[in-house]
């Protein structure tokens, strides 16, 4: 959702389609996707451009990975 939304600043929404194709990569486990796609989702939610929805949006989604364990 955040990767379609123009009220995103660019270099958030690209980010965010990053993340979700890290975690549409067949070639590495489901785990490590989930910690790549986590870590890139959490050095995005610091920036301060980012509006307060996406942030949460990005929260929920972290919270989400977290429990993805191989």
């Amino acid at each position: 959702m955040i990767a379609d939304d123009n009220t995103t600043p660019r270099n958030i929404r690209r980010a965010a389609k990053q993340a979700s194709d890290m975690l549409l990569d067949g070639s590495v486990s489901i785990g490590a996707r989930a910690a790549n796609a986590i870590s890139l989702l959490e050095d995005i939610s610091q920036d301060p451009n980012m509006p307060m929805y996406s942030r949460t949006r990005i929260w929920n989604a972290i919270s989400v990975l977290e429990g993805i364990r191989d």
